[in-house]
């Protein structure tokens, strides 16, 4: 009996090991490298392991059937993957992961106009992947730079909500935005540009802080942004990412791309955006957000060439319908003055491309175009402006030994065409428009010397000739080292910068009719010294990697161009300040990475921007002393679940006044937005994503509309100079101004979201 029993426990035994399977594999980064101390375990089963130095592993008795692997290293998205066991086989995987930091260290194109690894790069660059803008889902661009550390989404209107990007405090007409590295968003578009850039076709977005005119011209004298779009060979056969606020705002993302014929590559997006429930919590009498219709439609094209050289082509459509004002206004109000509102048409195209030329020198001729027509009402006052922009540039890429070498040739053609003294004839045409036409032909070279495998010197020049303005010359220098194990990266910028200003085409309050515009003299073009001292610094501790970069600044400006709200409270001043024009600061950044997959980002920056004239110092109006942004993100592997926490805090800006009289804080306080968001996986890859935004309820007071019940100054009076007169029934000498603005009056909302790719 006891050899019966012996035998039957041999032979279950020997069933239970049939029925066991094991795992053996190897774990890599998106570069072929291997990952080392990975963790693998089996969900739903304490079975684990952790890969070696050599990124290979190995589990061991595993039950037989469908089951999911569960992968996360340090540095890299936490990934699951369904595998099917069968009993008595081996099965060998290879596993890539995604790197998960906020800031890649990958190409970058931004900063010396060619790919290079950012490691490398000698220019500063930040690179801001899709998936970090996932953790705050926003309808466009220009609200998801919030999260970006020294870049601020100014609004300039408390009616219309148009707005501008700033870095390092330097207002939006300073910083270039690129797409796909050509410049796109210029003159009348720096407004309404950033809207409307189908976000499910982003690859990443890439921001230079300081001067880049020497590569790109005109208007990068605050920084860049350049948005890069998915190659059409390498995004997904279909995206969707849709969702909804408790406002009731609703954005649409959809992307498909397709392979025609056997040579050409052809991706399609569009954005569509929606928001048609005026609210007034504040109870000024005005919408509190304005409604909103846009659609944008996006299509790029990559064709197969001999030897691999590039050609892509691509173009971009916006309309948009754009209203705020006071609630009872409809259509038939526009530009009268029964009932206010600022109603904005927007027709814009683009088009831009790539051609690398049949030749065995590294030659590539580069090129945008865009249209821009804009149909816009502020109270009567009736603003229609037309502009075309043309460009194009050949480059030339050649390495000589230890010199890589960049020449280049450039033009640029600006027609721009309004219905305001800008253009209006004179003499016996005074009754027909007279057109700017601004011819802006430049050539540059760039030499990038590298000196010793720790250190890398990198020279340019540029020459442009602005046919109203003549020539101007902009030179900088960069230098960067780096210690041997590249943990330490130290860069040094030292660059010129210049901007021919229309304020008409960037200044919101130039148009509102709220004041008279008045022009001292002939604006001259602004000029600036830029020095940037940037650190990089790699520590690992443990199973956690901690990246910091710090960051200094001063930037000298000449012939600065400011807006005088002071002197007359009825009009605007515009001017080339006779002094000089400052800004300077300090920012820091860290990024954790924890082996769990958890990840945190946070930054702060502390500058100061003023004007000096006449030995009188002025801070510079709506420009933070202080502000801080974070990003939390937490993944709960076994339940597919992610959490992300993100926020903002702004330290007080000088306001905008209109007089002694006026009441009004001088300053703006202390305030944060914050937001919440879970995101869950489904196994088939889709996500599902809700939260709360601001969810502190943060908005500014309900007076920030001077006079909100009379916007046509129905009941103001003025002395002879034009100056407002204090009176029994306007004893704060006040007038309608919609510019005492600094945050946006949307309060807390819920949002809900659904978002697949289909590979």
């Amino acid at each position: 009996m006891r050899y019966t029993i012996l035998l039957l426990q041999l032979f279950l035994f020997n069933i239970v090991l049939a029925q066991q399977a094991t795992i053996t594999g190897f774990i890599q980064g998106e570069s072929g490298l291997p990952v080392p101390y990975a963790t693998v375990g089996l969900r739903g089963n304490e079975k684990g392991t952790m890969a070696e130095g050599d990124g290979r592993f190995l589990l061991e008795d595993l039950p037989t059937g469908s089951c999911q692997l569960l992968i996360s290293a340090l540095g890299f998205k936490p990934q699951t993957l369904s595998v099917t066991l069968k009993e008595g086989i081996t099965n060998e995987l290879t596993i890539t992961l995604e790197s998960a930091s906020s800031t890649l260290d990958e190409v970058v194109v931004t900063g010396t106009m060619k790919a290079v690894s950012r490691a490398n790069s000698p220019v500063p660059v930040e690179v801001y992947t899709a998936e970090y803008f996932k953790a705050n889902p926003t309808p466009s661009v220009f609200e998801s730079l919030q999260t970006v550390n020294g870049v601020r989404p100014q609004l300039n209107c408390s009616v219309c909500n148009t707005g501008d990007i700033h870095i390092n405090g330097l207002e939006g007409p300073y910083t270039m935005v690129l797409i796909d590295g050509m410049p796109i968003v210029s003159g009348l578009s720096t407004v309404y540009g950033l809207t409307g850039i189908p976000q499910s076709l982003i690859a990443r977005t890439e921001i230079v802080k300081g001067p880049a005119s020497t590569l790109y011209g005109s208007e990068a004298v605050g920084g860049l942004i350049n948005v890069i779009t998915r190659s059409p060979e390498d995004a997904p056969l279909f995206s969707a990412d849709v969702f909804a606020s408790g406002w009731g705002e609703v954005n649409t993302d959809l992307g498909f791309k397709a392979r025609v014929g056997k040579k050409a590559h052809a991706l399609v997006g569009v954005n569509y955006f929606n928001y048609q429930q005026p609210k007034d919590k504040n109870g000024d009498g005005f919408t509190d957000l304005t409604l909103q219709d846009r659609i944008s439609i996006f299509n790029k094209w990559s064709f197969d060439r001999d030897e691999g050289r590039t050609f892509t082509l691509a173009g971009r459509y916006v309309y948009e319908d754009r209203f705020g004002g006071e609630l009872g206004w409809d259509k038939g109000d526009r530009g009268g003055n029964d009932v206010y509102g600022e109603s904005i048409y927007t027709n814009r195209w683009e088009t831009f491309g790539t051609y690398q030329l049949p030749v065995q020198e590294l030659v590539t001729f580069q090129f945008s175009a865009n249209g821009h027509d804009q149909n816009s009402v502020y109270g009567e006052t009736v603003y229609q402006a037309q502009q075309y922009v043309g460009f194009g540039q050949l480059t030339w890429n050649k390495t000589l030994g230890e010199h890589d070498l960049l020449f280049g040739t450039s033009y640029r053609y600006t027609w721009y065409d309004d219905n305001t003294p800008v253009t209006a004839g004179f003499g016996d045409d005074a009754s027909v428009n007279q057109p700017s036409k601004i011819h802006l032909p430049g050539a540059f070279v760039q030499d990038e010397i590298r000196l010793s495998p720790q250190n890398v010197l990198l020279l340019g020049l540029r020459y442009d000739y602005n046919s109203l303005h003549g020539g101007i010359v902009t030179p900088r220098l960069n230098y960067k080292w780096n210690s041997r194990n590249n943990l330490n990266v130290v860069r040094v910028s030292v660059g010129n910068g210049y901007r021919v200003a229309n304020v008409f085409t960037e200044d919101h309050a130039a148009l509102s009719g709220a004041r008279e515009v008045i022009f001292e003299d002939e604006l001259l073009p602004e000029t600036s010294w830029n020095g940037n001292l940037n650190y990089v610094r790699k520590i690992f501790l443990g199973n956690t990697v901690v990246g910091l970069d710090a960051a200094t600044w001063y930037t000298y400006f000449s012939n600065r161009i400011l807006p005088d709200y002071e002197t007359n409270p009825n009009a605007i001043i515009y001017a080339n300040l006779e002094g000089a024009a400052v800004s300077q600061g300090i920012s820091l950044s860290t990024d954790l990475s924890f082996a769990n997959g958890t990840s945190f980002n946070a930054g702060l920056t502390l500058q100061d921007v003023f004007t000096r004239e006449n030995d009188v110092k002025e801070r510079q109006l709506l420009t933070e002393t202080f502000s801080g942004v974070w990003q939390l993100g937490i993944p709960v592997l076994k339940y597919q679940l992610r959490f992300d926490y993100t926020g903002n805090v702004y330290g007080p800006m000088d306001l905008p006044l209109l007089g002694p009289l006026d009441d009004r804080p001088r300053q703006s306080p202390w305030f944060s937005t914050q937001n919440i968001q879970l995101t869950k996986t489904l196994s088939n890859g889709m996500e599902l994503y809700g939260g709360v935004k601001n969810m502190l309820n943060y908005t500014p007071p309900a007076n920030s509309i001077a006079r909100s019940f009379d916007p046509f100054d129905e009941g103001v009076e003025f002395s002879q100079d034009g100056s407002v007169l204090a009176t029994e029934n306007n004893p704060r000498a006040l007038t309608f101004d919609p510019t005492y603005v600094y945050a946006s009056n949307q309060g807390r909302r819920w949002f809900l979201g659904w978002r697949w790719s289909l590979k």
